[in-house]
């Protein structure tokens, strides 16, 4: 175990026992002031706790929309940066996205050291300065780099939304808050593509990089005044530096022993690798986000040609067709927000009070479901030609199974691994985003050699032999798997 690990682990055990006497026999420990402390960030007004999971989705949004929004544009801006094949002018929408696999490796567990409201303002700053140089790029290479790098600063708010929103919810509120955040990374690649059809179609494909600069400029005012830190540790440090001003008293602690720098970045790089490796949760979970992250982009990577060439839209009209995966996304939200919370609770009173995070499986099985009818539905429908109305539903199905799943399995992962939350959704996020990264790049291929219906059956199978057993098998072996934890909450 490293120092960072258990001394996180003193602190949880320290906050545990603040209403304990036995707190009584040393003076100098700072932890919350019973309960009802107000500066908890659990116990922070329902409206202060709204701000801030919407300022957090916001930051999360302007992303995933950055990620996609180039879409319709790729043969146009392909065409004038010389790019020579298929694979290239993909390689301009999913490097991107490569980066997500690189960037929550450092934020999600930085963020358990140096709080989330710093890492979230300067990861923004930093993908708004390479995105805006996307849009004045000369060549490929240098879209490749800019574009990648532009994708670190992208990925903070990805790793880190899922934490930020653990830090403030109780289990039983957690659900609602956690589908408005969800819902921003479904939604970013459906208003990107739309918006960047018709800014391509009227001006040109750098407006698409500069556009989407504009608007991270606009979320950094949002979050200057909205977004507040809510990282128990950082704001016990905080109180602990304060009241040493004001005491006096050097010997004031939280818990947290002295560790110096490079054991903080050390701690922070190899914890999420350490999950991933050695959780069974969180890898299944993790297998199961980078299928359908993946299968998400693919889908956006093809729409172009899908509603270009199958059915002869043009540009902008055809970008109008990801309207279908909104409608999809927030009938998904929806149902998880009157639902997710609700189940949770009701089966919480019949375990005698007791609510444990499989309790968040049932939307799971829904959604699994969903998806698998969803992908059948597309691919056929596009094989046969037929109205455009019929893909599009299938796209709204499997939009909505997609939807159930993240919002269950995020919320999953924050109940298990309530400390290391950032840390976990960081190990989930690379596997996430490297396929997100690929799907796009095989799917040319796949389609020319097997069709729509038969290439689109292929990730539907893909879909049952994930999506089916994964609910079950953390509905019944979950609380052995957290048990045999030293990581899992509980």
């Amino acid at each position: 175990m490293t120092t960072q690990q258990s001394n996180a682990q003193d602190l949880e055990a320290a906050r545990s026992k603040s209403d304990d006497p036995t707190k009584q026999f040393d003076p100098d420990f700072v932890t919350w002031d019973g309960p009802e402390d107000p500066e908890n960030p659990k116990n922070w007004p329902r409206r202060a706790k709204w701000r801030n999971t919407v300022a957090v989705s916001i930051f999360t949004f302007i992303s995933p929309v950055s990620s996609s929004m180039v879409a319709p544009a790729l043969s146009q801006l392909g065409a004038d940066l010389n790019m020579q094949s298929d694979i290239e002018v993909e390689l301009a929408l999913s490097i991107f996205i490569l980066a997500y696999a690189i960037g929550p490796l450092f934020f999600g567990p930085a963020s358990e050291v140096y709080g989330r409201v710093r890492l979230l303002q300067i990861s923004n700053l930093w993908y708004f300065a390479w995105n805006l140089g996307c849009g004045f790029a000369q060549t490929s290479a240098q879209l490749f780099v800019f574009r990648f790098l532009a994708g670190i600063g992208g990925s903070a708010p990805v790793a880190l939304g899922g934490a930020a929103i653990g830090d403030i919810w109780t289990p039983e509120e957690r659900g609602k808050a956690m589908g408005i955040y969800t819902l921003a990374p479904i939604l970013g690649p459906v208003v990107g593509p739309i918006a960047g059809g018709f800014i391509a179609e009227y001006t040109t494909w750098r407006w698409v990089f500069w556009s989407s600069s504009a608007v991270a400029v606009a979320i950094q005012v949002v979050g200057l005044i909205w977004l507040h830190e809510s990282h128990p540790a950082t704001l016990l440090n905080r109180k602990r530096n304060r009241l040493v001003k004001q005491t006096g008293n050097h010997k004031l602690h939280t818990g947290i022993g002295p560790i110096n720098l490079s054991s903080k970045i050390g701690g922070a790089l190899v914890r999420p690798v350490r999950l991933f490796t050695t959780q069974p949760i969180v890898m299944v979970v993790a297998l199961y986000m980078g299928y359908l992250f993946g299968t998400t982009y693919l889908l956006l990577a093809t729409f172009p040609t899908v509603w270009g060439t199958q059915y002869g839209e043009g540009q902008s009209i055809a970008g109008l067709n990801y309207v279908s995966i909104a409608i999809g996304s927030f009938i998904g939200l929806f149902l998880n927000f009157v639902l997710i919370d609700r189940i949770y609770r009701s089966l919480k009173e019949k375990n005698s009070g007791i609510g444990v995070p499989e309790f968040r499986m049932p939307t799971m099985f829904i959604g699994s479901g969903m998806i698998t009818i969803g992908l059948f539905w597309y691919g056929w429908s596009v094989q046969g030609h037929i109205h455009w109305i019929m893909p599009n539903i299938g796209v709204a199905i499997f939009s909505a199974g997609t939807m159930g799943c993240l919002q269950g399995m995020q919320t999953y992962i924050v109940d298990s691994y309530t400390t290391y939350a950032a840390s976990a959704m960081a190990a989930c996020a690379l596997l996430r985003s490297l396929a997100g990264f690929g799907f796009p790049l095989f799917a040319p291929y796949m389609y020319r050699d097997l069709g729509y219906g038969w290439g689109t059956s292929v990730l539907a199978f893909i879909s049952i032999a994930i999506g089916f057993p994964a609910p079950l098998l953390f509905w019944h072996c979950g609380a052995k798997l957290r048990a045999m934890s030293a990581y899992a909450s509980g």
